[in-house]
């Protein structure tokens, strides 16, 4: 029965077609797409048979939605061979084909555009424009750089032009940074970028994965056609890469002003979630100090020598060691203290809302951090020293401290100098500016 039905959609013969589902009600539903490469309406797609397609698409409408071994729709097969009549009736079926791809990653929109049947590609377009916006998966290439690498289909990319009108989408650039202006210039097709540069919105000086723009491109070969295209580019204000990168101030402004923005809020964030971790362990140290708090109330009077006598005293919840070495707890609770207002100093900044996401409030950010995270240090140090009768524990501490404090020095010498440098080139700048103005007018 598949053989009989085979043969069918090969001839075309819809008569052959009504008396198999005469026989057989399901012979459409039983027909193993395993067995052979394509389903009848495949083959019928794929041949033209325009009745046998419509005959199937009445009996059974669910047809069209089926993939065959290669994973291509009845859609695909039809747009490929340019039947637009065909193609019609399966859109009035089922549309959302034009988004199914087939093992390549192609739609039927790409194919219509490599086989050059720009009547087929306008009936898909009508239905589902947004179909042409997808890329090939494995190239990220658009429809519009098949347009351009397959023979420059000059009306096809027209007509896409017009429909889809999204500047975003005609700036597309495939998996190697091409736009569709890079493929022209690599395939020396002038009419092509004579319409993109003219009549469509191009970035002229778009940069591709290495780095090179449409112009350099053009300019690394030396024949008429080159030179022709070069003047087409530069009279659009197509530029070098070279230049592109030195005029820093016209093209890259922005750029700069971006990443500037970008490090800042990466450096607030940053400082927000250390000043959140130092606040939190001074808080749990000062409610926790080493050696821990009395537990229990206590009152004894300890006998001395026969004039005189002492009391000592200690009460719940104070700490053990403010009692045994009341200085020491001083200058233990004092940098802890420190540590922790410095620490809810950036937190309440960062959250205040004020303007503070630029490099100079950063910077005095990070002086209140190296103060919070130097005053943890010392903290950290005067409990060990604390919890330990070691001397060496004195001495290792001291040299921590110092080579510490040694470290940071450095790092605030660099900042400053570098905020000399900066007031300097300011300066300078301020200086040359009113000289420059005064020359020009003379």
């Amino acid at each position: 029965m598949e053989r009989r039905i085979y043969e069918a959609a090969v001839e075309g013969s819809v008569i052959s077609l009504r008396k198999l589902l005469q026989e057989d009600a399901l012979v459409l539903d039983r027909f193993l797409v395993g067995y052979y490469p394509e389903t009848p309406l495949h083959i019928a797609s794929m041949l033209g048979h325009l009745d046998f397609v419509q005959e199937i698409l009445k009996q059974k409408p669910e047809k069209a939605g089926e993939l065959d071994a290669r994973k291509s729709s009845p859609l695909h097969l039809a747009t490929a061979k340019g039947y637009c009549e065909i193609v019609r009736k399966l859109l009035s079926v089922n549309p959302e084909m034009c988004f199914a791809c087939d093992r390549d990653g192609r739609n039927p929109l790409h194919i219509a555009t490599i086989k050059g049947h720009i009547s087929v590609l306008r009936e898909l377009v009508n239905v589902r424009p947004q179909a042409a916006q997808m890329s090939i998966d494995h190239r990220g290439e658009t429809i519009l750089h098949l347009c351009v690498r397959y023979s420059g289909q000059m009306e096809m990319l027209k007509l896409l032009v017009k429909t889809i009108g999204d500047n975003g989408f005609m700036n597309s650039k495939d998996d190697d940074g091409n736009t569709i202006l890079h493929t022209a210039v690599a395939d020396k097709q002038v009419e092509l970028i004579k319409y993109l540069t003219k009549k469509t919105a191009i970035e002229v000086n778009a940069l591709n994965a290495y780095g090179f723009t449409a112009l350099d491109l053009s300019t690394h070969r030396k024949d008429e056609v080159d030179r022709e295209i070069e003047k087409l580019l530069q009279s659009s204000g197509a530029m070098h890469a070279k230049d592109i990168h030195l005029s820093k101030h016209e093209l890259g402004s922005e750029n700069v002003h971006k990443k500037k923005k970008d490090w800042a809020e990466k450096m607030g964030n940053a400082l927000m979630v250390v000043a959140s971790l130092i606040a939190t362990m001074a808080f749990q140290v000062a409610i926790n100090p080493p050696g821990g708090v009395w537990q229990e109330q206590d009152s004894t009077v300890q006998q001395g020598s026969a004039d005189s006598q002492s009391e000592s005293r200690h009460t719940v919840g104070v700490s053990v060691l403010s009692d045994h070495k009341p200085n020491f707890y001083s200058w233990f609770l004092n940098f802890n203290t420190t540590g922790f207002m410095a620490s809810c100093s950036i937190i309440l900044l960062q959250i205040s809302g004020l303007p503070i996401k630029n490099k100079f409030f950063m910077w005095i950010l990070m002086v209140i951090m190296w103060i919070a995270i130097s005053a943890m240090i010392v903290t950290y140090m005067l409990a060990s020293i604390a919890l330990s009768e070691l001397a060496d524990t004195f001495n290792t501490g001291l040299i921590t401290m110092l080579i510490w404090f040694g470290l940071v020095g450095m790092l605030f010498l660099v900042h400053v100098i570098r905020l000399i440098k900066k007031m300097i080139k300011c300066v300078i700048k301020s200086i040359m500016q009113p000289r420059q103005r005064s020359s020009n007018m003379a």
